[in-house]
């Protein structure tokens, strides 16, 4: 029974510790994050752009439900991050691509705006988040444990192997 006791406090002691960690941290982060993808822009930007084929090519996107195109594209993303719903808020073809989580349950949100640059043999395209986690535990967490460039990576990964190569992201 000592031991019991011993392992709760301890298990309690951690999740508070974790708490008061993700307290101190900053509410709201910028991450960016860029590979070179061996296609022009104008490929990189329908492949970025045509949200229904996600699931084809982008890890951990099951499936994609498009809700809405009159004014700002909405669509709702089901996959290893549970069901995210998305909208396109500001676009300039083929240069710069603006998206938003509008989803206001979850316990994060933001933007990522996607720069597509002309490179030798292809398109640089960085990803910036502008983004914020409002739960402490889960703050702790995507900062010390899944880190705010992760998603990017992932997304930059699968792009890259849309495209028939692998990339190596770097934090821009």
């Amino acid at each position: 029974m000592k031991w019991l006791v011993l392992a709760i406090g301890v298990i309690v002691a951690i999740v508070a510790l974790t708490a008061i960690v993700g307290l101190l941290l900053p509410r709201d982060h910028t991450a960016a994050t860029r590979a070179h993808i061996k296609a022009v822009p104008d490929s990189v930007w329908q492949a970025v752009t045509n949200v229904r084929d996600y699931p084809r090519w982008r890890t951990g996107v099951r499936s994609v439900d498009v809700l809405s195109t009159e004014g700002a594209l909405r669509w709702r993303e089901h996959g290893s991050d549970g069901a995210i719903t998305f909208e396109r808020s500001a676009e300039e073809r083929p240069h710069r691509l603006v998206t938003r989580i509008v989803d206001e349950t979850l316990p994060f949100g933001g933007t990522w705006t996607y720069e597509l640059v002309p490179a030798p043999d292809g398109t640089l395209l960085t990803i910036t988040e502008r983004g914020y986690v409002t739960n402490p535990l889960f703050r702790f967490m995507a900062r010390f444990i899944f880190g705010h460039h992760r998603t990017q990576e992932d997304f930059l990964r699968s792009l890259g192997r849309r495209f028939g190569h692998e990339v190596t992201p770097t934090r821009a």
